[in-house]
This record gives C-alpha cells, structure tokens and sequence, in this order.
C-alpha cells in the first residue's frame, strides 16, 4: 500500500520523514521559562516514537506572554542551551524539530490546568497582562491593559528575537501562534478588537499586528527555513473571524513567507458552541488549502491511521497536527505505518518490536 501519511515532505531546504506532527501541547513544566528533563523526555520519545516533525508547546516571546508562570519561553539567550540540547536529541532520532512562538496576551497569568482558579495573582506569580483592549477573557480572568503602539512594536520586536534564538537552538521550524484567543488571534477577531486605531476596526487593521510579526520574524528566519502560522480558522460565533477571513488571510501571509497554515478553531470567547467531534475542523483546513493555494495542517481529534490517511488522500490537508493521540502513545506512527502497510524505519534499539 502506498501511504500518503509516510510520505515525506519538503518544506523548503528541510524534508519531513511522513506528514505526522506532533501538535504544540503546553507542558506546564518550567520554571522561569527553562526546559528541563520533562521536556527531553517527552519531546524526545515523540521523535522516537516515528513523528516527522516535533513542535515545541507555545513559547513566550517574552515573561508577560507566558499562559501560566510554568510555561516555556525563549525571550532571553539563557535559554537556548537546553533547547539545543532537545533538538540534538530529535535531530538524531530522524524528526524535524519546530517552536511555536507565542504571546497569551489577556489569557496570560493563569493557573495550570490542574491548578484552581482563572488567575495568578502578582503574590504567587502572577503579572499585569495585555490585551488590544481592557476587556477580560471572561468574569474572573484578569484584566489586561490595553497595548499602544509602542507596546504593539516591543512584542514585534520580542517575536522577532526569539526566532534568532530559536535557531541559535537549531529549531528547524517556526510556528507562529495566532489562534485559541491568545494575543495575535484577540487582534484578528472582531469579538475582542474593540480598538479604533490603526490595530482595529477593519480587516486589514485587525491583521496588521499578525503581518508584522510575519514580516519581522521571517526577516529573522533563515530563507532555507519553513515558516507557520496557527490560526482559529472560526470563531465559531456570528460576527467573529470566519473561514473566509481565515482564506485572506493565508494569501497575505503566503506573501510574507508563511509556507503552512495550520487550521485549528475557536478559543476568543468563552461562549462559542464548538461541534467537537473526529476531524471536526478538517474541513476548515481544506477550505484555506483550495481557496488560498497554501500548503495547510488538520488538527482536531484526529485518532486513527486510517482517518489520518483519508485526511490526506483526499486532499483536506498536507500534514496532521495529533495532540492528545500522541499523548497516550507516543508510539502513535509507527503503529499506524503497520496498518497502512508502510515500511518505515524503527530505532535499531526496537526492532525487535517491529514484527
């Protein structure tokens, strides 16, 4: 059987051994930003386990950006020895290695998952955090301050260093994230760009922010090195971004060197009624893939080999994002290359598993 999952795929001057990638899943694992023996472990395991990519969980750009005090970040040099040592790691065991940079801009300074509450006091952590606006995620969530212009250039300026840094770590990809209600995607949806500058009102103002941070760190980024974006592709409200939004914006961003779009959904307000079920924002994905003719990622419950394969065979995406799939299986691909009949190389130290 010919797989279109284990086919590689080239992204500029790097190759993906097979279009599995392992989605961004924040870890809630640091302290003061730094990766540690959590984060060898489990990215490490995935790049063993047969992905062809391995992104790093969301990673602040700078201290303000972080979701919760334990996220990762790359906001300053100290941090890129551990990285480097990750990405050696994965590199040796034949996956690509990618960070999605990112900003949590109203929804920063929150609690672990496991943790009580919807913020982080400054006493135990916490800080002030920022938004396009003064209005809160949601009643109990912090309440940012509103970013002006020159604010708006330092978090520019503060992605753009990070990429130097990413690849100082030898991350071979970037992803920018601009979706779930953090901060690019609060700039991009009508529901929480309430602003009347240049940063908010029409389309081509509310994308403003995104696209300079596109220009920026791409201007950072090597040529030879992929670029993406993850968006909400829906908001999944009436009056919000849209999948027709989401197609203009992949053109514009296809301009500025983004090669991938990965298309997940929702995350701006807390009361959006999402149809969450298998591939349920598959079809988002295709949409930005035919209308805007840029390469695209499926994310979203995607379980098994087979609808991973149909996924692809069918033309909705290039690649599949898994998250909590390979959170219970970090062997999820080379399992799958078994029922899709894919011959795929396994670490020596497992062969003896391989049949």
């Amino acid at each position: 059987m010919s797989s279109k999952l284990f086919s590689p795929l080239k992204l500029r001057d790097i190759t993906l051994r097979n279009r599995v990638v392992v989605s961004p899943m924040c870890q809630y694992s640091s302290d003061d930003g730094f990766a540690n023996e959590w984060h060898v472990v489990h990215l490490g395991s995935r790049a063993v386990g047969g992905a062809g990519l391995v992104v790093m969980e969301a990673t602040a750009v700078e201290p303000e950006g972080r979701i919760s005090p334990q996220d990762v970040g790359l906001w300053k040099d100290a941090h890129v020895e551990q990285l480097a040592r990750i990405n050696r790691f994965m590199h040796q065991n034949g996956a690509a290695s990618g960070v999605q940079l990112a900003h949590a801009g109203r929804k920063a300074s929150t609690p672990r998952p496991w943790d009580a509450g919807k913020r982080v006091e400054p006493e135990h952590g916490g800080w002030q955090v920022l938004g396009p606006t003064t209005e809160a995620f949601d009643e109990g969530y912090p309440v940012p301050t509103a970013l002006d212009e020159a604010g708006i250039q330092r978090i520019v300026k503060a992605f753009a260093d990070a990429a130097v840094r990413a690849k100082a770590a030898g991350f071979q990809v970037i992803e920018l994230h601009a979706a779930h209600g953090y901060l690019l995607h609060e700039f991009l949806s009508p529901l929480s760009n309430k602003r009347t500058d240049k940063y908010g009102g029409t389309f081509e103002n509310r994308t403003r922010f995104a696209l300079e941070v596109t220009r920026a760190v791409r201007a950072k980024w090597p040529e030879s090195l992929p670029l993406f974006m993850r968006i909400s592709a829906t908001d999944w409200v009436e009056g919000g971004w849209t999948p027709e939004d989401s197609v203009a914006l992949a053109r514009l961003v296809a301009k500025e060197g983004v090669d991938l779009m990965d298309c997940s959904s929702g995350g701006v307000v807390p009361y959006a009624k999402i149809p969450v079920g298998p591939g349920y924002q598959t079809q988002l994905a295709e949409q930005v893939r035919k209308e805007a003719g840029l390469l695209t990622g499926a994310v979203g419950m995607i379980r098994s080999a087979y609808q991973a394969e149909h996924i692809l065979a069918t033309g909705q995406a290039d690649v599949v994002f898994l998250a909590r799939e390979l959170l219970r299986d970090p062997y999820w691909p080379l399992r799958a290359a078994k029922e899709l009949r894919a011959d795929v190389l396994w670490p020596h130290q497992y062969e003896r598993a391989k049949n």
